[in-house]
């Protein structure tokens, strides 16, 4: 074989591989549309669930072996879990309060994983008081057949300035 058909073999070879690489990689890949307005999605159902004092609903988007680290830094495991401990604090400080998400970042870290950042801004009564209290949340979110999820959720309080 010439050296010209040897180069015109790997000039083929070379451009069968990245074809196929990149026909796998828009199988996979995040799109922009898609994906992130799924997560955006799962946010709007937290807040929804939260807002109807629904703690089966505010844990409906949630994998059902997820991990939750509360506010205060407790640590809760499970779909179910997180929906007994919403209900609790529904049915208790937080039955009339309200919550508002407001989306910080949405960054996939591989086409089946997202990380998102989200901001709560929350109102309750306490002895008929009105509080107000805002925290920053990290959700871990993934994909599998199609569906996106909550695979780990972290929530950290905002301090007010000055504090």
């Amino acid at each position: 074989m010439s050296q010209r058909s040897n180069l015109f073999t790997v000039a083929i070879l070379a451009l069968v591989f990245v074809s196929f690489t990149a026909a796998s990689y828009a199988q996979t890949a995040p799109t922009a549309n898609t994906d992130e307005a799924a997560v955006r999605q799962i946010v709007q159902q937290l807040q929804d669930g939260w807002n109807a004092h629904d703690g089966k609903a505010f844990a409906a988007p949630f994998a059902t072996d997820a991990d939750y680290v509360v506010v205060n830094g407790m640590f809760l495991k499970g779909r179910e879990t997180i929906a007994g401990g919403h209900a609790a604090i529904f049915a208790n400080i937080y039955k009339d309060s309200r919550n508002v998400a407001t989306v910080k970042s949405v960054r996939f870290l591989r086409p089946d994983v997202a990380v998102a950042h989200v901001e709560w801004n929350l109102e309750f009564k306490v002895n008929g008081e009105t509080r107000k209290a805002h925290a920053m949340n990290s959700m871990i979110l993934t994909k599998e057949s199609g569906k996106w999820s909550i695979a780990a959720f972290h929530n950290t309080p905002i301090q007010p300035e000055g504090r």
